[in-house]
Order: structure tokens, then C-alpha cells, then sequence
């Protein structure tokens, strides 16, 4: 499990603060990049799922409330035990395992706050 430090945990609150502050449209790519930012450390994971769980609860959105549950179970062991995949958006039309490219300048932010 890799050690969340304050760096992390500032850039995981700015996608989150910005989501909870944007429009509707922006509000996914806000919650997207917290969620790639947070797969490695159980609790910030697991809340980024939580949190994207009350969204789809305010939306009315059947399908991605129901992926949220599952993801939401999975996401503390999943990161504990470093089974996740890299870059996932966390979206239910995503895989659930599905690898995927994170943007560059969050790859980059990753990358500078872990070193």
C-alpha cells in the first residue's frame, strides 16, 4: 500500500472540491481524476466512491447507483492489496479492471507529489 502523504491528499481535496464546485458537465472529470489520484490509498478511494454514489443518487441514475455499490465494497481491499488498475476513470462505462491513460499533467502531479 503506498504511504499517502500531504501532497496526495491536497491534490485528491483540489479535484474534489473542484467537482463539488463545478457544473454537472465538469463535475465528472473533477471526480475522475480524484478517483485516479486516490485508487492507492484505501480511504480516499473509497470515499471518492462514496462520493460519486451521491451524485448518481441526485441524478436519478439507476445504472451507475448500482456500479456504485459495487465499487464502493471493492475499492478498500482493492487498493490494500494494490488490485486496481491504473488510470481507471472509476465510471461505471469504464471496466471495472480496465487500465486506462490518465491525463498527462495529473500523471505528471502523481509522479512529483509521490517522489
Amino acid at each position: 500500500m503506498a504511504e499517502l502523504t500531504e501532497v496526495i491528499r491536497a491534490l485528491y481535496e483540489r479535484e474534489m472540491t473542484a467537482a463539488s464546485s463545478t457544473g454537472e458537465r465538469r463535475c465528472d472529470g473533477r471526480t475522475s481524476n480524484a478517483h485516479v489520484v486516490s485508487q492507492p490509498y484505501p480511504w480516499l478511494h473509497t470515499g471518492n466512491h462514496v462520493a460519486m454514489f451521491r451524485r448518481a443518487l441526485r441524478q436519478h441514475d439507476r445504472r451507475e447507483v448500482l456500479g456504485r455499490v459495487v465499487r464502493t465494497i471493492v475499492a478498500d481491499p482493492g487498493s490494500a492489496l494494490g488490485w486496481y488498475p491504473e488510470g481507471n476513470t472509476g465510471r461505471i462505462s469504464a471496466g471495472l479492471m480496465t487500465p486506462m491513460p490518465a491525463p498527462g499533467d495529473l500523471t505528471a502531479e502523481i509522479a512529483a507529489a509521490a517522489a
